[in-house]
């Protein structure tokens, strides 16, 4: 029986081994977590048994401990910082069968989409619209995929303009107003505009000033077209109180007022804008632009993503719009150790370990997600050294009980 026991023994310590050799040669893989030995005694059930039958084995339990954050010059390397698991699907075909881990070093393969050295893909949230303030789906998941195409284009819908008219000016020498003639109009200044399918245009505002005190008459022409119809015949009126401030425009409170519609480009949408004068003045200074900003933008390219703690992926344009790609999906389980192991870092979810619970980093009991970051092994070397002098001595005690076993047993056997 002690050679049962002593064996079971053995056995043990030859698991501990096994499990602390493979910690330690993983000290330095990303995402890693460690396992540690769980034993038992196994009792004898007979009653002229032994009072101990020896040892077995569990289980080898993970720890989901965290590791820490190395920090990296790349931007798709992710780290969670507490709670949860990276979403995986099995490959860019099939992501309705999928995988968990916790190692985050994602690159981008050929046709754009965001991949493990594996090529599984990295799945999000799809978003709910063009902008983060529309949100995301949470359990409606999608591959990452960064299209380097180009941005797409906007037409321009309103322009911001604020402006001192010089008051010390004269009613022009010509009259009627031609924007072709510099001497029918007091001021004019120009913004570059965009149509719909992201061609630039002139927009020119020319300002002409009116024989009433504090009255002005406001063309606006794109690339010649007038914008208001009529030219000289259908200005926009300006009306400015007797401390310079706008006061009325067009008769009205108001300080803005819409163009008509005009087709600029034959193969783009008509171009129509609303202009806001908020802010403008008449005082006895130069004619001087303060502020002046347009919607509009023209075709962009692919200049980098911003991936931010929540997970939210933002792809940023060279004409500076921007676009949600997704949100990085993550999910947690009630019962981690459960969880299968797939190897290559991965896990897979199983009856012990509970359905995966879907969620957003940051909430709940989810960790944040940081960028430029990855989560390091949560192996403690001088932990598993002394573990591994733990289970030496172990297996040479359990071998030197195996060894005077033998020794009794013969000599027992020589007695005569």
């Amino acid at each position: 029986m002690a050679f049962n026991t002593a064996l079971s023994g053995l056995n043990a310590a030859s698991n501990m081994l096994s499990v602390t050799g493979n910690n330690i040669a993983n000290a330095n893989t990303t995402g890693f977590k460690k396992s540690r030995s769980e034993f038992a005694d196994v009792y004898a059930s007979s009653l002229g048994g032994t009072p101990g039958a020896g040892v077995r084995v569990t289980n080898v339990a993970q720890q989901f401990t965290q590791g820490n954050l190395d920090f990296t010059e790349n931007n798709l390397d992710l780290a969670i910082s507490g709670e949860g698991f990276f979403v995986l699907g099995d490959n860019i075909n099939n992501i309705n069968e999928r995988v968990y881990t916790r190692a985050g070093s994602f690159h981008m393969d050929r046709e754009g989409y965001v991949v493990n050295h594996l090529g599984q893909p990295l799945l999000v949230y799809a978003p709910n619209g063009e902008t983060v303030e529309e949100g995301f789906s949470t359990g409606v998941f999608q591959t990452l995929r960064l299209d380097s195409t180009q941005g797409l284009p906007k037409a321009t819908s309103s322009i911001d303009m604020s402006v001192n008219l010089d008051s010390r000016q004269t009613v022009p020498a010509t009259s009627p107003f031609n924007p072709d003639d510099p001497t029918s109009y007091t001021h004019a200044t120009s913004v570059t505009i965009y149509d719909s399918l992201g061609n630039t245009h002139v927009a020119t505002s020319y300002y002409v000033k009116g024989a009433t005190p504090n009255t002005w008459d406001m063309y606006v022409y794109v690339d010649g077209q007038d914008m208001l119809d009529g030219g000289a015949n259908n200005p926009t009126a300006l009306v400015f109180d007797p401390d310079g401030k706008l006061l009325t425009v067009n008769g009205g409170s108001a300080t803005t007022f819409t163009t008509q519609s005009k087709l600029i480009n034959p193969s783009a949408q008509p171009i129509a804008f609303t202009i806001d004068l908020a802010g403008s003045t008449q005082l006895g200074s130069a004619f001087s632009v303060n502020t002046l900003n347009q919607d509009g933008l023209t075709i962009g390219r692919l200049t980098g993503v911003d991936i931010d703690d929540t997970g939210v992926v933002l792809a940023r344009f060279s004409n500076g719009s921007s676009k949600p790609l997704g949100q990085v999906a993550m999910v947690r389980f009630q019962n981690p150790q459960g969880l299968s192991k797939l190897g290559d870092t991965t896990w897979a979810e199983s009856a012990n370990s509970g359905v995966p619970i879907n969620g957003v980093a940051g909430t709940s009991s989810f960790g944040t997600i940081k960028a430029g970051a990855l989560e390091g092994s949560n192996v403690d070397l001088a932990q598993q050294l002394v573990n591994l002098i733990i289970a030496q001595q172990a297996y040479q005690a359990n071998a030197q009980t195996i060894s005077t076993e033998n020794t009794i047993t013969q000599t027992l056997l020589n007695i005569r």
